[in-house]
């Protein structure tokens, strides 16, 4: 079941950031792309994921990163939240799309 809630939040993250799935997992640092899969990894920890589960559905999709750059996303996208009253709408909006 986690499987298929961080499937459909790649899924969403993806089309709100303009690029492929295949993007989304790719080893680019272009900021969008980085910014994407900072804000995957903040959904599915904040969906109660364990972060070695999201560092496992990650390499599943080909992005191999070690635990510390997860962690560090959900840090970032914890301050852009306090920062950006938006970016907690977005958020919230995508979790609220995804059904489970």
């Amino acid at each position: 079941m986690k499987e298929e809630v961080f499937n459909q939040y790649a899924d969403r993250v993806a089309r709100l950031f303009g690029i492929s799935k295949e993007k989304l997992f790719s080893y680019t640092k272009k900021r969008e792309v980085v910014d994407a899969r900072q804000l995957l990894t903040y959904l599915c920890h904040n969906r109660q994921m364990r972060l070695i589960t999201i560092v496992n559905f990650m390499e599943n999709n080909g992005y191999k990163s070690n635990h510390n750059t997860f962690a560090h996303a959900i840090k970032i996208i914890n301050q852009k939240i306090t920062e950006d009253r938006d970016y907690k709408t977005i958020i919230s909006n995508i979790e609220n799309s995804v059904f489970i």
